[in-house]
């Protein structure tokens, strides 16, 4: 794989039992790179190593006065250059691709798993950690299964080098071979403290990101209750507890790195002390020496990497388990209704199998809503958190986490269709639609059944006086080419509002659910988009949660829900006479206002003379 092959077609289905088989089964999915990155480590760790040999032979040929030898020195050194500087380059390029492969897998795998969940994700895992496992905790992977390759490339080249030094000068050799050990695993029972320190500091900086991301999420609510000193002082103990955390991590790490200097240097001063007096004695020569020492030196660099993989590792490993935990969870749980829509999905000859499923009335046991096909039916909740929370499981997205029966269309559970099945089934319009930047036409470029033109969506959701604002805007006054900012800001509220709505038309559904779609315009525009959405959807299903008298007014079938269940149905002007919860929620009138206005205007009505019969 390689840079410019990035995105994968498919990422695969990762191994999210932990942390580190996540880890390992992402260097398994790069195994070809891995090996690639190893052969060129090899290369470029055994050519500096090979350096030493090329030293100690020029030197003992300037002792013997050998020209012949020191050319050939000469040669080694200069051969031994171009292939660190081959295999250095090679090894940098492949290392990194592995890196940003491995991030890039991860992230596709977690925007794969966010458009699976849908709203379902923040309700599992705060927001904050979704934006901390896909930016800081993609890094911290792809170093590690970066890191791997270069590391088992430097322990084999301290293996070689070892054996070569002992076929080489056997005393200096024997001594080299047993402190390397002592070296490669001297800091080893430092490493486990060093790891906790460091997941304690991955999770303390985790949760500092989640806070600061809610925080900022929810900045003008906060405003709006003078909140923001209190939750200033929240993120600021957070963000001191995270330094605290990093300086002791730091100062364990920096013990590691000490020790891995002390160490290589107490081996070369016993290499220098014993070869000194080998060589004093005649026993090897001086070229030989200094071959051992510089190679005693040079050993620090490929050693270095096995300090590199225990922080990778140790930092790696908690953002890994973060990772592995979003990626674990599951779009829907299994019930009985969900295994019995699994039954009926595996019998394609089964009544209701395959687009039975996208058609029929809509129906939500939970409540006892019933939406009848292909009418307009709207639901007037008191609690705009229930409407919310009622129109997410009308969508079928997630099971219901309080066990709750899943929502039926045409008698087929929506949590057990496909993602797909469910999405061309249902569309819901949260209160709050997200708009992302690009033109006008990129907008409305989404999955449809093509039976309504995007001119068409535009004119229902009364985009009139938009079209005419981003035409200004517009190079070649072409409002669909006008560029709209991130989250539709270039826009008012009510402008972005119906551009969602527009945007929502176009897709056409077999049922769509409207939460609030009109709550940031005026009651003028309110009662044409009314009229807009009731002739685009004609014999289409379409559920709107409101409690505008305007859109109320032109439902088929308006449903009162209380405290969680429908008591009242009918038309918006029988529930007003007849259901007083109605009455209080779409007038917001008591009942004892009402009958108050009642006696007023009977006695109002009420004949002038009475007073005077009475005075008689």
């Amino acid at each position: 794989m390689q840079i410019r092959d990035l995105p994968y077609p498919d990422p695969g289905e990762p191994d999210t039992r932990s942390g580190t088989r996540y880890l390992l089964w992402l260097g398994r999915g790069q195994l070809r790179g891995q090996l690639v990155t190893l052969a060129w480590g090899l290369l470029h760790f055994v050519s500096v190593m090979a350096l030493p040999y090329g030293v100690g032979l020029a030197v003992q040929a300037v002792v013997d006065g050998s020209g012949a030898r020191l050319a050939a020195a000469g040669g080694v050194l200069a051969v031994s250059a171009v292939l660190i500087a081959l295999g250095d380059t090679m090894l940098h390029r492949t290392a990194v691709t592995n890196w940003i492969t491995a991030a890039a897998r991860t992230q596709q795998l977690l925007a794969r798993k966010t458009a699976s969940l849908g709203s379902a994700l923040t309700r599992r895992v705060a927001a904050g950690e979704v934006v901390a496992v896909s930016t800081g905790d993609v890094e911290k992977i792809g170093w590690f299964v970066e890191g791997v390759s270069r590391f088992l490339a430097a322990a084999i080249t301290v293996v070689l080098v070892c054996v070569g030094l002992f076929v080489y000068e056997p005393h200096l050799g024997l001594l080299v071979a047993l402190g390397v050990p002592v070296l490669a695993l001297g800091v080893l029972p430092l490493l486990p403290r060093a790891t906790r320190l460091a997941d304690v500091q991955r999770e303390k900086a985790g949760r500092a990101t989640e806070l600061a991301s809610d925080t900022v999420a929810g900045l003008r609510v906060l405003r709006g209750i003078g909140g923001e000193e209190l939750f200033l002082d929240r993120y600021r103990a957070a963000s001191q507890e995270v330094r605290g955390a990093a300086v002791r991590s730091a100062g364990m790490w920096s013990l590691i790195s000490g020790i891995q200097v002390l160490l290589p240097g107490l081996l070369m001063i016993g290499v220098v002390w014993y070869g000194v007096g080998l060589v004093g004695d005649g026993r090897i020569a001086v070229g030989e020496l200094v071959t051992v020492y510089s190679a005693v030196m040079l050993l620090g660099y490929p050693l270095r990497h096995f300090e590199e993989i225990a922080m990778a590792y140790s930092f790696s490993r908690p953002s890994a388990r973060r990772a592995a935990r979003v990626l674990a969870l599951e779009r829907t749980a299994t019930t009985g209704s969900t295994a019995a829509a699994a039954d009926t999905a595996d019998a394609p000859n089964a009544p209701g199998a395959g687009r039975a499923a996208a058609s029929g009335e809509l129906y939500d046991p939970a409540s006892g809503l019933l939406v009848p096909a292909g009418s307009l039916t709207a639901v007037v909740c008191g609690d705009p958190d229930a409407a919310g929370r009622l129109a997410e499981r009308l969508g079928g997205h997630p099971a219901d986490p309080d066990g709750l029966p899943s929502v039926l269309l045409g008698g087929v559970p929506l949590d057990g269709l496909s993602l797909d099945e469910a999405r061309t089934a249902v569309l819901v319009q949260d209160k709050d639609p997200v708009l992302l930047s690009g033109s006008l036409r990129e907008l409305l470029a989404v999955p449809a059944s093509g039976a309504v033109a995007p001119r068409d969506a535009l004119a229902a959701a009364e985009c009139g006086d938009v079209l005419a604002a981003l035409a200004q805007a517009a190079l070649d006054d072409d409002p669909m080419e006008a560029p709209v900012t991130e989250r539709g800001r270039s826009l008012s509220g009510g402008q972005r509002q119906r551009i969602a709505l527009a945007r929502s038309l176009v897709t056409d559904p077999a049922v769509l659910v409207l939460d609030e779609p009109t709550s940031a315009v005026d009651s003028h525009t309110e009662a044409r988009i009314a009229d807009g959405v009731r002739a685009l959807r004609t014999g289409r299903t379409t559920v709107v949660l409101t409690s505008s008298p305007l859109l109320l007014d032109r439902a088929d079938r308006v449903v009162l829900l209380h405290e969680g269940e429908a008591v009242a149905a009918g038309t918006h002007r029988e529930l007003l006479d007849t259901e007083p919860r109605y009455r209080a929620v779409v007038t917001r009138e008591t009942d004892e206002e009402r009958l108050s206005a009642v006696s007023g205007a009977a006695r109002a009505a009420a004949p002038k003379d009475f007073d005077i019969e009475e005075t008689a």
